[in-house]
């Protein structure tokens, strides 16, 4: 399947198969292909929370308006955007800073580096949440592309308590939520969807 073929044939899907797990390996690959996803000065400040376990995915269908694909599905990702991943001292910027190191960045460029993510990142609140959204959500298209290569089905959702998740799962306070995901096989059974509308060239492109 090549990616034009990806594109045109992912659909988020409502029905999948319960009794078809999706194996270890698999998950593994498909979050190794996403993990390739472009982010800002690569921090790559995102994580998951990948959830097998049935009464884990229970606990979260009823913090998601009780979405059957949450349980139905064999696995579900959280995705995890992390705002504080900018930040001097953050595992993330310091394993950043040790490859680029090694790519031939000079140590005493540290302290200006840092005060470039201050500037870019850290500046307000509004600028740590969309550094973590808008990087995750790079991330979580790659995981529903990767999917749909591996012959695997997704819905991404965001209809979810997102306070009450994060309680739910001890998920702590830096991170920010954008997605929940359902990963899967698709349900024979059942009819796969139509492709819903998309904007056209002419009405994405704007000028001012």
């Amino acid at each position: 399947m090549d990616f034009a073929e990806i594109v045109k044939t992912r659909r988020a899907a409502n029905f999948f198969d319960p009794n078809k797990p999706v194996p270890k390996k698999t998950i593994r690959e498909l979050v190794e292909m996403a993990a390739q996803s472009p982010s800002s000065y690569n921090l790559q400040p995102w994580s998951l929370m990948i959830l097998e376990d049935p009464d884990d995915k229970a606990r979260l269908r009823k913090l998601a308006f009780d979405q059957p694909k949450i349980t139905d599905a064999p696995v579900v990702f959280m995705v995890l955007g992390d705002r504080n991943a900018w930040k001097e001292g953050d595992k993330s910027f310091e394993m950043n800073f040790a490859e680029m190191v090694k790519s031939g960045m000079p140590e005493a460029n540290k302290t200006g580096l840092a005060k470039t993510m201050v500037s870019l990142y850290g500046a307000s609140q509004d600028h740590m949440q969309a550094f973590a959204v808008k990087n995750a959500g790079f991330f979580g298209m790659s995981l529903m592309y990767a999917a749909k290569s591996l012959g695997l089905e997704s819905h991404p959702m965001d209809g979810f308590d997102h306070n009450g998740v994060k309680k739910e799962f001890n998920i702590p306070d830096n991170y920010w939520i954008p997605l929940i995901m359902s990963i899967g096989y698709f349900d024979e059974s059942k009819e796969y969807p139509a492709p819903k509308w998309r904007k056209s060239f002419e009405d994405i492109v704007v000028s001012f």
